[in-house]
């Protein structure tokens, strides 16, 4: 009887092996600007890839990093629907806007566009994750202080995920930032991954 429950134990632990090994892999694509595009440092020292490597660890997961340096909302939204159709990602970061608040450009553009971008991947089948930003006070603290709610708000309204603010612990420290005080050095990159990377993990698992 000891050695039929063992040949069932082993067979079981095979077959649920085998199912595993089967599950494709779960893909993220990341639709961002400069600062997930690695500007000024190699990609591969980028935040991006650091992700990549820590969720292989534990998790079959594609990442398709379809950041562009100097992307604004409006380019976002226009990308987006090619992306969505040839990867069929099952989550979407969305960390976009940050072009445009240092454009000034005005907030319910930068909403409508975000919407469009939510409403495309949830029609995809994808679960989308905003990644909150912030823009410094010399905008006005009404023009700044809006645009920090605006990812709060459409995260509300959308039920979708919410990284409260990718460069947490990194923005107005010098010796974090590149000489143009904007872009994340590359020693800053991993803070980057643990301010994304509890958001993440929970939709994986989800």
């Amino acid at each position: 009887m000891q050695k039929i429950h063992i040949y069932v134990f082993l067979l079981l632990t095979f077959v649920t092996s085998a199912v595993m090994a089967q599950q494709p892999a779960k893909k993220i694509l990341i639709m961002g600007d400069s600062l997930s595009a690695g500007y000024g440092i190699d990609i591969q020292q980028g935040w991006v890839s650091l992700l990549q490597k820590k969720l292989a660890e534990n998790n079959a997961v594609e990442i398709i990093n379809a950041s562009v340096s100097g992307e604004t909302s409006s380019g976002g939204k226009a990308r987006l629907p090619a992306l969505l159709n040839e990867h069929k990602p099952d989550i979407v970061i969305l960390e976009l806007g940050g072009n445009d608040g240092l454009r000034g450009q005005p907030l319910k553009l930068l909403e409508n566009n975000l919407q469009t971008m939510i409403d495309a991947s949830k029609n995809s089948g994808a679960e989308v994750i905003l990644a909150g930003m912030q823009i410094p006070p010399n905008y006005g603290p009404r023009y700044s202080t809006e645009f920090k709610a605006l990812y709060e708000k459409l995260a509300e309204k959308n039920q979708s995920g919410l990284i409260p603010f990718l460069l947490e612990g990194i923005g107005g420290k010098a010796e974090l930032m590149q000489r143009d005080g904007i872009h994340p050095t590359a020693e800053a990159q991993q803070i980057i991954v643990e301010n994304a990377l509890p958001e993440i993990q929970k939709f994986l698992e989800e």
